[in-house]
């Protein structure tokens, strides 16, 4: 709570840029967004605690480190939590724009001659490429019609420890000493593991499923059937919404080799873990 009375306040931080969403303020749950009538959040440079929780470990694994942040830099998104997958993107390159400027130095390794090559990015350039996926216009699938939402922050981030939970369980498998049959069973346990995971982050991504004679939007129900369509019915389902979900990645960068002059693509990782740094 800031004090009103205190005669520094003039001399805090202010906003240095603002952030139109690409989600426009859609998909935010009532009362989780402060939306300006011009639709531009207003984004304040980071603190030295912002800075501190980012090397936080604890904070990084349970991923309260990222609605931290959010909510000191863009108080103006009350519910970090329930933020659209869609917004992500934007929102970290924004408080990076507000803390450190437009340009960042990226290390690239040339897959062909591994020479190590370093060049500067204008992260104003990769925010105006980012891309809103249409989620307005359903999956129609035989007499089935499928409307989806992108997944909040909080489904991604419990997937995402999820995931990692497993990799840890498989590393320790395939390093522990014991007999191929106790091995193939924890694999296969594995497998439905990630079989099982894999459904309920798709069901997630579905708002609702229009049938002949009813609407239903009940996730229990429409998790079971994810689990009981045939396979045809849901790799359309899962293609689709994992084409939404990538529409709003941040596209691979073109690197030319300085050494070699090999011409490949370099990934962009926002992981908080590094990406609030001076250089990735």
């Amino acid at each position: 709570m800031l004090n009103l009375d205190n005669p520094l306040r003039r001399h805090f931080r202010q906003p240095v840029i603002h952030l139109r969403l690409p989600s426009q303020g859609k998909f935010y749950p009532e009362g989780t967004l402060n939306l300006p009538p011009n639709g531009e959040l207003p984004v304040l440079p980071m603190t030295a605690i912002d800075e501190i929780v980012t090397r936080t470990p604890d904070a990084l694994f349970n991923g309260s480190a990222v609605p931290d942040i959010i909510s000191s830099c863009i108080p103006a998104i009350r519910d970090p939590w329930s933020m659209p997958a869609t917004d992500l993107n934007a929102v970290f390159i924004a408080m990076r724009l507000a803390s450190y400027g437009h340009n960042m130095d990226v290390n690239s390794t040339c897959p062909k001659c591994n020479h190590r090559n370093e060049f500067e990015m204008d992260l104003r350039i990769i925010m105006d490429s980012l891309k809103t996926p249409d989620y307005d216009t359903p999956l129609v699938v035989g007499d089935l019609t499928f409307y989806f939402v992108p997944l909040t922050y909080r489904q991604i981030n419990q997937n995402s420890q999820a995931q990692f939970e497993d990799q840890k369980i498989m590393q320790t498998m395939l390093n522990a000493d014991m007999p191929d049959s106790d091995r193939l069973k924890l694999l296969g346990d594995s497998m439905k593991k990630i079989t099982a995971l894999t459904i309920q982050t798709i069901g997630l991504s579905i708002r609702c499923i229009q049938t002949s004679d009813a609407l239903v939007t009940e996730p229990d129900h429409i998790l079971e059937f994810l689990n009981n369509c045939n396979k045809d019915m849901f790799n359309a389902v899962k293609d689709h919404a994992v084409s939404l979900r990538t529409q709003s990645d941040i596209k691979p960068l073109d690197v030319t080799c300085g050494e070699c002059s090999h011409q490949y693509t370099q990934e962009l990782s926002l992981d908080i873990s590094n990406f609030f740094e001076t250089n990735l």
